[in-house]
């Protein structure tokens, strides 16, 4: 039986982390970051990997800094065979990496070196990729940065938001996980530096990134209402009686060009195509706005909206 602990935090760790539990590699332990205040009542939240360790009660460690000498030997007293590592949120000291026998194995979800950081899913669907995938790689100091130990391809659809392929690829990556850890312990395994020149990064995303800029094209906003769904979401603002008002933009789809629009619009521009859908104007081409949601209220389709809404004619600001 080998002695395994599990580093991870929101949801595709607490995925990866529900299917180790079943498996012959259910972990010791798992460590996670700490709960967090939400919202106005400031009440602490754990996050789902704790909430899926104490449902199966599985010790759990939260340490507000890893690199802490107190994080560091309570991991040194286990004495691990393999560290496994998604999405933790933290760097590992060299300290860290050198204690299991079997070396520390962190899941990825994008082919590295490409998009490594915080957003890779996020990232992928916003460059327009038409595939990613998940790696495994035998973990360094630097983030992302260890050599490869497997990798398997997943295909992004159209339809895909950053929500939907980053459940597919939690379990793309739980199913390599159990492919390859027992390679691992065989020491059947050879690990692949990676190609540091093709490497590129990505950044944690912040509320503001979600703030559509209707100059750039249908295509783009459209990538990104994908991309940032559900987090940080796609939004906008509109005024009514000289009051600004926010809109969230949900769901929306490229424009027929079969379908007339509105002549001589600009970007920001909302009208009414001829079949009495929402839509509006884009720095090339422009959207249908499938389902909205005003601020404080109930998601609503776009022609739902326009019954509520007498037509405005600017987003833009």
């Amino acid at each position: 039986m080998f002695k395994i602990i599990f580093l991870g935090t929101p949801d595709f760790a607490a995925i990866i982390l529900e299917k180790l539990i079943k498996s012959l590699y259910k972990p010791i332990a798992c460590l996670t970051q700490p709960d967090k205040k939400v919202k106005r009542k400031q009440k602490l939240n754990p996050p789902p990997v704790k909430i899926l360790c104490q449902k199966h009660k599985i010790p759990v460690l939260q340490f507000e800094k890893i690199r802490d000498k107190k994080a560091i030997l309570a991991i040194k007293n286990l004495k691990l065979d393999i560290i496994i590592v998604a999405a933790y949120g933290q760097i590992l000291p060299k300290e860290i990496l050198e204690l299991p026998k079997f070396g520390c194995i962190n899941i990825h979800a994008s082919l590295l070196p490409k998009y490594r950081g915080a957003s890779p899913i996020q990232y992928a669907i916003l460059s327009g990729d038409k595939e990613t995938g998940v790696t495994l790689i035998k973990m360094a100091e630097k983030m992302d940065a260890g050599p490869i130990l497997a990798q398997k391809v997943q295909k992004i659809y159209n339809n895909d938001t950053a929500l939907t392929l980053h459940n597919k690829l939690a379990n793309l990556g739980t199913s390599l996980l159990l492919e390859i850890l027992p390679k691992i312990f065989k020491k059947k395994i050879k690990p692949k530096l990676q190609d540091e020149t093709k490497a590129t990064y990505t950044k944690i995303l912040k509320k503001e990134d979600g703030k559509i800029n209707w100059q750039n094209s249908a295509q783009n906003i459209k990538r990104q209402t994908q991309a940032f769904t559900p987090w940080p979401g796609s939004y906008t603002y509109f005024r009514k009686n000289s009051i600004k008002i926010l809109l969230k933009i949900k769901k929306v789809h490229i424009l027929n060009f079969k379908v007339r629009c509105a002549k001589n619009a600009n970007p920001g521009d909302l009208f009414k195509t001829t079949d009495k859908k929402l839509a509006v104007s884009c720095g090339q081409g422009s959207l249908i706005l499938e389902k909205v949601q005003v601020e404080g209220k109930k998601e609503i389709s776009g022609s739902d909206f326009l019954r509520g809404y007498p037509l405005i004619a600017d987003l833009c600001e």
